[in-house]
């Protein structure tokens, strides 16, 4: 089976009541014990997550999660973990029993619905009693889709379940966007600079760096991978003139001064700031860098953990560009994960990674929380560039999506 990243995979959350049988629902839709099942309300206590392929669809990842009806200071906690799985999700799955909905689903339809997520209903138990029209009405009314089910007796639930999927999947499952391809003729010569260094995993790249020349080759376009240490000498072997050159963002300064200036040049980091986020939003948040002071707080995110190094981009290059540009003492806090802060506004600036390890709909997410706090929002590339002063040539290649 084809080993998708999670973060290019279509997120699907299951919500509803304890006992309303969503891990049962998941597990029938897997066709294998994902969840752990009990007739005793709240087995599932944390989100339960699962990678699979819906054929036709493709690669998936089902979010099982707690009851929103859970009770207590730590069914509250569950509560609040279970709606932070929203921030990912692509589509919602409401699973309620014969009973139909009461407040509990109706604010999690709401919650889906105001950020633009697809609801999906499952009516569970219907082997046990029919729902009745009125409660059926109401769920029709704030779902796209309703499907009626047992998770104990229906024959195929998987295939119940992709058919009404497939309704309502957003546009860009079904028109991927490109990563950069869609910005160069189709026999274009890009140049990949790699750099090897201490955060470099050994033996592969990073997940950016593939992504992206398996899309150049998907299309056809040749490609040129080299270190920095090897960039000029690369140059100068080749018999005509790249479209683009590609840096690790770290490599920026170095490649920069290399690469003639009637070449496009940018970083893989800028490039998953289009492709995950909103590249207009991040590029003009760069100008809070200017207004930053003595004490100013800086939230830097990371989607994915590792062990920090001597010289790690997040912890070490961006705070020392930063200051170095400002002349300013600043002040740096670190999330990772999922995890997200609950007041955007706590900061003057907020600087993400290239977010290659989560999924758009969770950048997203946090643009739009940053955005009704008019808090600035921007990402590693971006933040390097500007330092630098190369901002604008880093950008150029994506004009017609900057205002």
């Amino acid at each position: 089976m084809e080993k998708t990243p999670k973060s290019l995979r279509l997120h699907i959350g299951f919500f509803g009541k304890r006992n309303a049988g969503k891990s049962s629902v998941v597990n029938r839709i897997a066709n294998q014990n994902i969840s752990i099942v009990s007739d005793v309300p709240g087995t599932t206590t944390d989100a339960v997550e699962k990678a699979i392929e819906l054929i036709p669809l493709g690669a998936a990842v089902l979010i099982d999660t707690a009851g929103i009806d859970d009770v207590g200071d730590l069914g509250q906690k569950r509560i609040e973990k279970t709606k932070s799985v929203i921030d990912r999700t692509d589509i919602g799955v409401i699973v309620s029993d014969n009973n139909g909905w009461d407040d509990y689903e109706y604010e999690i339809a709401k919650i889906l619905k105001d950020k633009n997520i697809p609801v999906l209903s499952i009516i569970n138990k219907c082997d046990i009693a029919k729902i009745e029209e009125g409660k059926l009405n109401f769920i029709k009314e704030n779902s796209n889709e309703v499907l009626k089910l047992s998770a104990k007796e229906t024959k195929d639930v998987s295939s119940a379940f992709i058919e009404k999927l497939i309704k309502i999947l957003p546009e860009e499952y079904i028109d991927t966007p490109k990563i950069i391809a869609d910005k160069l003729p189709k026999s274009a010569l890009v140049v990949l600079v790699i750099p090897v260094d201490k955060e470099a995993p050994k033996g592969r790249l990073i997940l950016p760096q593939v992504q992206t020349l398996r899309e150049l080759l998907d299309e056809g376009m040749q490609t040129l991978v080299v270190r920095d240490t090897e960039l000029a000498e690369g140059l100068k072997s080749l018999n005509k003139k790249p479209d683009l050159v590609i840096t690790d963002s770290q490599a920026f300064k170095k490649v920069n001064e290399i690469v003639p200036k009637n070449i496009y040049l940018t970083s893989f980091s800028i490039l998953f700031a289009g492709l995950k986020g909103d590249l207009n939003t991040f590029y003009n948040s760069t100008c809070a860098i200017d207004n930053l002071e003595n004490g100013s707080k800086i939230l830097v995110c990371e989607s994915c953990t590792h062990h920090s190094v001597d010289d790690d981009i997040a912890k070490v290059k961006i705070p020392k560009l930063l200051r170095t540009k400002t002349g300013k003492e600043l002040v740096f806090e670190y999330l990772s994960s999922h995890d997200f802060c609950s007041n955007p506004s706590d900061y003057d600036l907020i600087i993400h990674c290239g977010a290659c390890m989560t999924n758009r709909r969770e950048i997203l997410s946090r643009i739009s929380k940053c955005k009704e706090t008019n808090t600035p929002i921007t990402n590693y590339g971006m933040t390097i560039a500007y330092c630098l002063g190369i901002l604008p040539r880093a950008i150029e290649i994506f004009k017609d999506k900057i205002r």
